[in-house]
């Protein structure tokens, strides 16, 4: 054994004897209990970031942990191949994106394979093989027979240069990122998972996810939004509009429709198509309307604008005339694309109607009339909660609260015929399609006489061409005629290919299920392997999946559940959403107005006295650069910190130990040079302990008898630290708190005299401990470390360490003496001191005697195992 430290060294060692022996793959085996960990697996962009070693570290911890518990744990890794940043880099490149993304696999694999995570590197898929995304067709075309998928036009943002559709993040100030023409609202046929049918299910299942953080079951619960109302018809006033019928509308809040002052709709709307119709002039702002983002977020945001159309609808229950106007905060597509405006009660409404100088109309006020509607002071009237409401200037229905107004005025429409309760979704459809080429091909033949037909199973699956170095204008596969031209496999006629590709959330909704049997070519998933190692037991990821990714792999699941290929209804039993790795930035401002951010290793820091950041200069010229502060690690901001290069200079392990040292994991972790320097040193430490004990003669670890005293408090510090640690690795997945506690526990063995035989095997089974303790943590030193303590045996083959309860039982403690409530001294006594004993004792102390100044106790509270306070 090496008397120093060597990362380099220990680290190869121990990953290739974990590679020459298998020692992570996974086989089913009925005999032991499951454990499958998993963390979201990495997009392909080349190189891995802090943020994915933090992720990975966590999980692996977890794995090994369970593992040494006796489980048999199933931990794999994959990728997340297709998407649109491969498009973006083989346009820059001139690649295909297929070369650029296996090309970048290989690399992030090695640096994977470097961190020394427990992976079972024979169940790795890449959802941009054939093998993976051929059984996702089989799905689609199963699910678009039963009705499950459809299709129907939906609005999207077209780029009328590049001719293709952009995601709400790639249009940038209503402009294409790539082409910068202004975008439009388009409809365009588009595939859809019907979703909203497992809305109701999709809700009602959070609350059986006890392993899951409120936040996140809080925020799919918003997103699914499940809401009650009803409809609402506004006939048409057949003297502005010409015809007969009516608006449509969906209210929450039907006890305010006598507030409502005018109607809104989208500009896609028919009757906004109408009004154009007689007004020619309003097709501009219509044009405009239908340029910028379609996401809720850029309506909300953006400046509410309008435009009077000149018909009018009549109220439903008063028959007054109400004016249309078309709004650019109405969507089409979400709801009826039209809406009931009460600008006196709602906060977008009253922005529009104070911007157009529209009526308001008060309909609620306090119950008891303690304030009028004021419209300078409309925001008083926001988040007041129901049952201190009531409504007025409301007729007959005057004085009525929420829920009594609610009911009154649907019956009212109900027996009018103008409306009818009804439960809404926020939810939506899933739109699947896409018009981008590095992404599963939708498996539909379009024929002119059939219509759109399902490929065949045994024609499964379309396979993407992986030659094609896409230019931006378009998808390229609708300029294939190889990939397009087809027959109809009904008629045999000619037909043609559907070019679109699916969105890429669908090959990460699924799968975690293909990980139970990835060399599968008979079915989807294996159902004797998915239903030994589904559920997942512990999943780990970013809050930002919380809402999209999650919801979606779990309706995924209940399709997979209702196709017979999993048993249980929801994929993933916990979840920890780990917090993000943030960084100091620095940069100097150009004379053009611009930025340019400095990497934090080329930086010189001067703190104060408390570690407070003063000043900084750049390393090269030592001239003074802005402190721009903490932000997240990113490429933009030039704050990251490659793991390679930290793994060349530190080891794996000393990443491993600080990330899971700094901070819980659910919280932000600050990168500190500091820290790292302080994980390292504490490594060295270790070694330099276990070392130091074994050249004196490794000895069998302590087995019973009568230790001393001294050996006893470090026995029984050391079966309190594996009560601590396994707790905080099981239940409560607080790893700083485990590692502090392992720290603890050397310390209390350095200052413990270990000499003679009864020391050597409490010093032996101490270290042996601490290093099962931390090897979840720190996998690679804790196995040469084994090595040398038990020669001749592996880490790997070890079980977690058990509490022995006799070392937990203390024959004397230590107490607190208060005098009249203040710490005046302590006392140790027998733990099993009677009452009048441990008052005895404490009454004897010196310094208790001292701050007593000679006066008699009026009374002696003893608090067991804890503290005395003497009362005088």
């Amino acid at each position: 054994m090496h008397e120093h430290y060597s990362p380099r060294e220990v680290e190869a060692s121990a990953q290739q004897y974990w590679e020459k022996t298998a020692a992570f793959k996974a086989v089913e085996d009925a005999s032991r209990p499951k454990y499958y960990a998993l963390s979201m697996f990495p997009y392909p962009s080349g190189k891995l970031h802090m943020g994915h070693v933090r992720n990975y570290t966590i999980t692996d911890a977890l794995a090994r942990f369970m593992s040494l518990s006796g489980y048999n744990v199933l931990q794999p890794m994959g990728w997340d191949a297709f998407g649109l940043p491969a498009e973006n880099a083989a346009m820059k490149n001139k690649v295909a994106p297929a070369a650029w993304t296996y090309s970048n696999i290989e690399d992030m694999k090695g640096q994977l394979k470097s961190l020394g995570f427990a992976l079972d590197w024979d169940r790795e898929i890449a959802t941009c093989k054939p093998d993976y995304y051929r059984w996702e067709q089989w799905l689609f075309t199963r699910l678009f027979k039963k009705g499950v998928i459809y299709k129907k036009n939906g609005v999207v943002n077209w780029d009328p240069v590049d001719q293709t559709v952009l995601a709400n993040e790639q249009v940038v100030d209503g402009r294409g990122w790539r082409s910068g023409a202004l975008v439009e609202k388009r409809e365009i046929p588009m595939y859809y998972f019907a979703i909203t049918k497992y809305a109701d299910e999709l809700l009602d299942d959070l609350d059986t996810l006890s392993g899951w953080p409120e936040q996140v079951k809080t925020m799919q619960r918003n997103w699914i939004g499940k809401s009650f109302g009803s409809e609402v018809e506004f006939p048409y006033d057949e003297s502005t509009i010409g015809q007969a019928g009516g608006l449509k509308v969906y209210t929450t809040r039907p006890d305010t429709l006598m507030g409502a002052t005018y109607v809104a709709v989208a500009a896609e709307h028919p009757l906004a198509e109408l009004a154009v119709q007689r007004r020619p002039e309003l097709a501009s702002f219509i044009a405009e309307c239908k340029k910028g983002g379609v996401s809720e977020a850029d309506i909300a945001t953006q400046e509410k604008r309008g435009v009077d159309t000149g018909l009018t609808v009549l109220h439903p229950l008063t028959g007054e005339a109400l004016p249309v106007w078309i709004a650019n905060y109405v969507l089409w597509g979400y709801g009826e694309g039209a809406v009931m405006a009460v600008p006196a009660h709602d906060e977008r409404d009253f922005e529009f109607a104070s911007r157009y100088d529209l009526r308001k109309q008060q309909v609620l006020r306090l119950k008891d009339g303690s304030a009028q509607f004021d419209p300078a002071r409309w925001q008083d009237w926001y988040g007041l909660k129901d049952e201190t409401l009531e409504l007025c200037n409301s007729g007959k229905y005057d004085g009525l609260g929420h829920a009594a107004g609610f009911d009154a005025i649907v019956a009212d429409l109900e027996a009018a015929g103008r409306g009818a309760r009804r439960t809404q979704y926020r939810l939506r459809d899933w739109g699947i399609s896409r018009q981008r080429y590095w992404g599963c091909p939708i498996p539909i033949i379009h024929c002119p006489d059939c219509g759109d037909v399902p490929v065949p199973e045994q024609d499964l699956p379309v396979v993407l061409p992986e030659d094609v170095v896409p230019d931006g204008s378009g998808s390229p596969l609708a300029k294939m005629p190889e990939f397009y031209e087809t027959t109809c496999p009904c008629c045999g006629k000619a037909a043609r290919r559907e070019t679109d590709t699916m969105d890429t959330f669908v090959e990460s909704s699924w799968y975690y299920a293909r990980y139970a049997s990835p060399q599968c070519e008979t079915a989807m998933v294996d159902k004797a392997a998915a239903d030994y190692w589904l559920q997942v037991d512990q999943y780990v990821g970013g809050i930002e999946h919380a809402i999209l990714h999650l919801l979606y792999a779990r309706f995924f699941h209940k399709l997979m559940r209702d196709e017979g290929l999993v048993s249980s209804d929801e994929p993933f039993k916990s979840l920890l959403t780990q917090g993000m790795v943030v960084c100091e930035t620095f940069y100097r401002e150009r004379s053009d107005g611009g930025t340019d951010w400095i990497a934090p290793a080329d930086i010189l820091i001067e703190r104060d006295g408390k570690g407070r950041i003063t000043g900084a200069t750049h390393r090269e010229d030592g001239l003074p650069v802005l402190i721009g502060g903490v932000e997240k690690m990113s490429k933009s901001k030039n704050n990251g910190v490659d793991p390679s290069a930290f793994i060349e200079k530190y080891g794996a392990d000393t990443a491993r130990l600080f990330m899971m040292f700094a901070a819980p994991p659910d919280q932000s972790l600050e990168w500190s040079d500091a820290g790292v320097e302080g994980a390292y040193r504490f490594l060295k430490r270790l070694w330099r302990t276990v070392y130091d004990h074994q050249v004196k003669g490794v000895v069998a670890p302590f087995a019973g008898g009568e230790p001393g005293a001294a050996l006893r408090d470090l026995r029984y510090k050391l079966h309190a630290t594996i009560q601590k640690v396994s707790d905080d690795y099981s239940r409560r997945q607080q790893f700083n708190t485990a590692i502090a506690a392992v720290m603890e526990l050397l310390n209390t063995l350095d200052k413990t005299d270990t000499d003679g035989d009864a020391g050597r095997a409490v010093a032996q089974e101490t270290l042996e401990t601490a290093v099962l303790l931390l090897n979840p943590i720190v996998p690679h030193i804790t196995e040469a470390l084994w090595g040398m303590l038990r020669p001749g045996t592996r880490l790997l083959d070890q079980s977690w360490p058990k509490i022995d309860d006799a070392a937990l039982v203390k024959s004397e403690i230590e107490l607190m003496v208060q005098v009249n409530g203040k710490l005046r001294g302590s006392v140790v006594v027998a733990a099993d001191a009677a009452n009048d004993a441990i008052e005895a004792a404490a009454l004897a102390n010196e310094n208790v005697q001292k701050f007593m100044e000679g006066k008699p106790a009026r009374k002696v509270i003893v608090v067991p195992g804890r503290l005395v306070n003497i009362v005088v």
